[in-house]
């Protein structure tokens, strides 16, 4: 076995430099490097060909030229993982995109129900102001931008509260119906086959009476999980609503979501955004998908990811040992990409299943 616990695994990311700071922490690098696993950064500036041979490549890097680097380095390095397809990625940087991987999916459960939030998207101005092309929704309704890459400006959004606040509002955007939800918002982590959820604090409540006498026509927040930051909040609705004592949605529930996710949208690394409809305590509604989410706010992230690394390369090789040499066995790519999906039922014996 000593060969064995000499056996080290190098993953490369490439990251921008805020990803870069906010995830790469040297808690991170020193428990994966205790456990085999060494983290090299990859240098935006040179050829990603140049910079391999790399057990994996973990990147956020978005572009025409990344994506053909990838590509080129998929067929010099055949057995390296990508994590994940490009392609697949580009599916969440569509807000009604990203959601139609959730109205797909089909998961059995005894008690919970689950789905999203009426939306439209609304291409320009003069659509946004022809009420019978929305008339499905009313007011309040939250406007995000309809494309979700991860940028600043795709953080911004705004609670609209009635037609006054439609000025405001710069097409492209989805307008999607606000649902109360209590108070609080959960945000469930996927990496790999692992699930984590914590509850945020989120958008208060809003009842009919209170929105005839609301004094702003449009509230603006970059992200729904930041509202109770926001001076307008007062922090004694989160007390009196008993934000700490809110029950977390059922774990079986929220891994078959997940799961089920993880097989659609091919991915391995992401976060949803679920709020509990007030209306009904068992009902789910997802209102976000992120690729690549801010994990350094997950519990124990260092861990987590430091065993999906291990995850990836042992699942991708079978070392076999002898007394005098290590001889390694490609047997599959087991993580998702265009061609190929994770868990497959259909793969032969052979190929590894999560």
């Amino acid at each position: 076995m000593a060969e064995a616990e000499r056996c080290r695994f190098s993953v490369g990311y490439a990251l921008a430099p805020k990803k870069q700071s906010s995830f790469i922490r040297d808690s991170l690098l020193v428990l994966a490097r205790s456990h085999g696993v060494d983290l090299v950064h990859i240098d935006p500036t040179r050829p990603l060909v140049d910079q391999g041979p790399l057990d994996c490549v973990l990147h956020k890097l978005y572009g025409d030229d990344w994506n053909r680097q990838l590509t080129e380095f998929r067929h010099r390095y055949p057995n390296a993982v990508i994590v994940d397809s490009p392609h697949s990625i580009e599916r969440l940087h569509n807000r009604i995109s990203m959601l139609q991987f959730v109205s797909e999916l089909r998961i059995e459960s005894p008690n919970e129900t689950f789905g999203i939030p009426k939306q439209i998207v609304i291409y320009d101005k003069e659509t946004l102001f022809d009420r019978q092309a929305w008339e499905s929704l009313k007011f309040p309704v939250i406007a995000k931008p309809l494309v979700a890459d991860g940028s600043a400006k795709s953080h911004k959004m705004n609670l609209v509260f009635n037609h006054d606040g439609l000025n405001e509002l710069k097409p492209p955007i989805v307008l999607q119906e606000f649902v109360n939800h209590g108070g609080v918002i959960f945000k469930v982590y996927v990496v790999g086959v692992y699930v984590r959820c914590v509850k945020r604090k989120s958008l208060p409540d809003i009842s009919e009476e209170n929105l005839g006498t609301v004094s702003e026509s449009v509230l603006s927040f970059s992200q729904v999980s930041n509202i109770a930051t926001n001076e307008k909040v007062d922090g004694k609705y989160y007390k009196m609503m008993h934000f700490d004592d809110t029950e977390m949605p059922p774990q079986r529930f929220l891994t078959d979501v997940a799961d089920g996710l993880r097989r659609a949208m091919k991915l391995n690394l992401f976060n949803f955004d679920v709020i509990r409809d007030a209306r009904f305590g068992n009902r789910y509604l997802i209102v976000d998908i992120n690729y690549f989410p801010g994990y350094a706010k997950m519990p124990s992230y260092e861990t987590v990811l430091t065993d999906f690394f291990l995850d990836v390369v042992n699942k991708r090789k079978e070392i076999v040992y002898s007394c005098d040499e290590v001889m390694t066995k490609i047997v599959s790519n087991t993580f998702c990409s265009d061609e190929d999906e994770i868990g497959r039922k259909d793969r032969t014996d052979s190929s590894i299943k999560f």
